[in-house]
């Protein structure tokens, strides 16, 4: 049978369940947009900018079961779209980043957007390939999906240049995709020291990554039977939820919620699923081990690089906690525990830090812990919250209770700024029922607000709460310490409301306390009608989160002595005499 190399790609695309592609065409990429547009089963969305699209496909894939998939045009498209791509690549997102190439049978060289991408993208990637014949794209595409999803997930690259894409080519009809082959076994040696630690330890706690979001319902099955507390990294934020009585918050050390880090103070023996103990994680390393380290991973190049496990299990979160579940005794040898004790006292430093945040004077701006506690009143349980990166993803963190696996999602190790946006459209277009809302600093917002006009043009009801205070506040508080000032954090005066005029977005204003519970009623009522809203937030920053203060002084306490007093002595003397200025 004769097939075009666009064909091809398409019929691929289609056997492995992709829902849609994100991109731009262009004149290398044509050819297979004008297939996918004939699709029954793939809706390729043209987005503003190809930044935007990465981070649209990175929400799909965090939110659904369907991978993200990029169709973009070569060089420019891919150096646009890397931010997103890197993004996946850290935290660990699968997906696939179809690009054009330019014309492999011309004899001409210095044609547009001849560079080599392979080069390109290797450092963000986990595999990349270049299509020669019409024969290797389906085989191609079905191994970059299995590389994409297999092990530590992350973003596969696939070249096919325009010419295969343009012109038929005598193949044999294509064969349908076929599942991955089983995990490998696990390690039965390990399995077992695992359960003597636990099953011996006197105060365990689990600490749960976005590796473990498969395992959500087995989690609460052993935290209960352990009777041990709960925390998450930012990115595992959803995988236990925070209305369980054992849940405490992100992170345990001393840059956690008082509920985590009362809670883990005395933790003899920990349980770390898919988490790597990132500097975010740890609140810049801010943890100090005092426990026997249980570390499961589906990486082990993950285990021992940061803190040495006793135990390090190689394999997929749900098969280690199946294994570790029936193979616990059906009475475990550890001392009794008192379950209302641990579980009061988690409730109680929930409660005291909760109101400490109410009591704050916000003056004439919106209290951070007064908004949170509205929209999590006014949102159905099932409703997905997407925040970008700056202060307000560790308010969202502290403040805001999410109650469903994977129905919160953000950028974190890559920490990239401008994925609210996009990612709330992807996360709309793969779960269209159920109620999305961005949280976005304002900062954040600038760099992709223009994606807005996607979400109005494909009538997508999202919500965008920007958090308007006019800096980058996250930098800015890191500044005022140690330096007094703010250097090229203090924002330009920008009129949100000319945004949502310029997108096709509703636009409403909540200015201070008293206008939270009304607003984010009719943000919601418009949203409900298939138009994006975009509310300005008159955002009260002044008060900063536990994660931020520990931060500060974690980053402080590992510099050298002679730096500490440099750094002392200088904020000291900014104190006395002020610099002049503060820079935009």
């Amino acid at each position: 049978m004769k097939q075009t190399g666009a064909q091809l790609a398409r019929f691929a695309l289609e056997q492995l369940g992709v829902r849609f592609t994100f991109g731009i065409p262009g004149v290398h990429n044509t050819e297979l947009y004008d297939e996918l547009v004939d699709s029954a089963t793939i809706r390729p969305v043209r987005v503003t900018h190809e930044g935007g699209a990465a981070f649209m496909a990175d929400a799909v894939s965090r939110t659904s079961d369907s991978i993200g998939t990029l169709v973009i045009v070569p060089a420019a498209g891919v150096t646009l779209a890397s931010s997103g791509i890197a993004e996946a690549f850290l935290d660990g997102i699968p997906m696939l980043v179809i690009t054009g190439g330019v014309r492999t049978d011309s004899p001409y060289h210095y044609q547009v957007h001849e560079i080599d991408q392979m080069r390109l993208v290797e450092g963000y990637t986990k595999a990349r390939y270049r299509i020669r014949t019409h024969a290797e794209i389906v085989p191609t595409l079905y191994e970059a999906y299995r590389i994409a999803i297999s092990g530590e997930p992350g973003p596969v690259f696939v070249e096919i240049p325009v010419n295969i894409q343009l012109f038929p080519a005598e193949v044999e009809e294509p064969a349908p995709y076929t599942p991955n082959p089983a995990a490998a076994p696990l390690c039965d040696e390990a399995i077992a020291q695992a359960v003597d630690l636990l099953t011996h330890a006197r105060q365990p706690g689990l600490f749960l990554g976005w590796g473990a979001h498969g395992a959500s319902d087995l989690i609460i099955t052993l935290a209960e039977r352990l009777n041990a507390p709960v925390a998450t990294s930012l990115q595992g934020l959803s995988v236990f939820p925070a209305s369980h009585p054992l849940h405490t918050g992100m992170g345990f050390g001393p840059a956690a919620v008082p509920a985590a880090t009362e809670a883990f103070r005395h933790c003899d023996c920990l349980l770390a699923v898919g988490v790597r103990f990132g500097e975010i994680a740890t609140g810049s390393y801010g943890i100090r081990p005092s426990w026997r380290l249980i570390h499961v991973d589906i990486n082990p190049d993950v285990f021992n690089v940061n803190y040495p496990a006793d135990v390090a299990i190689a394999g997929d979160a749900r098969a280690v906690l199946q294994r570790l579940l029936a193979d616990m005794p059906a009475t475990d040898a550890a001392a009794p525990r008192t379950d209302d004790a641990l579980r009061a006292r988690i409730r109680d430093d929930k409660s005291r830090y909760h109101a400490e945040w109410l009591a704050h004077d916000s003056g004439t701006r919106v209290n951070p812990a007064r908004f949170f506690d509205r929209l999590r009143a006014a949102l159905q349980e099932d409703a997905i919250v997407v925040a970008d990166d700056g202060n307000h993803t560790f308010l969202v963190a502290e403040l805001f209770p999410v109650l469903k696996n994977r129905h919160f999602i953000s950028p974190t190790d890559f920490n990239c700024m401008g994925y609210c946006v996009p990612a709330a459209i992807g996360a709309k277009l793969a779960h269209p029922q159920q109620q999305v809302v961005g949280i976005v600093g304002d900062g954040a917002f600038l760099m992709t607000c223009m994606e807005t006009l996607t979400a109005t043009e494909l009538k997508l009801g999202i919500v965008y709460f920007v958090f308007h205070d006019g800096e980058l506040s996250q930098i800015a508080q890191a500044q005022k310490l140690p330096y007094n000032r703010k250097a090229c954090s203090i924002l330009p005066d920008i009129q949100i409301r000319g945004v949502a005029e310029a997108t096709g977005a509703a636009f409403l204003s909540m200015q201070t306390n008293d206008d939270v519970g009304a607003v984010i009623g009719e943000a919601l009522r418009v949203a409900g009608q298939n138009r994006p809203v975009i509310v300005d937030v008159n955002i009260d920053y002044s008060k900063a989160t536990r994660f931020t203060q520990g931060v500060i002084k974690s980053n402080f306490a590992r510099m050298p002595a002679r730096m500490k007093l440099r750094m002392a002595g200088r904020a000291l003397l900014r104190r006395v005499r002020p610099p002049e200025t503060e820079t935009s």
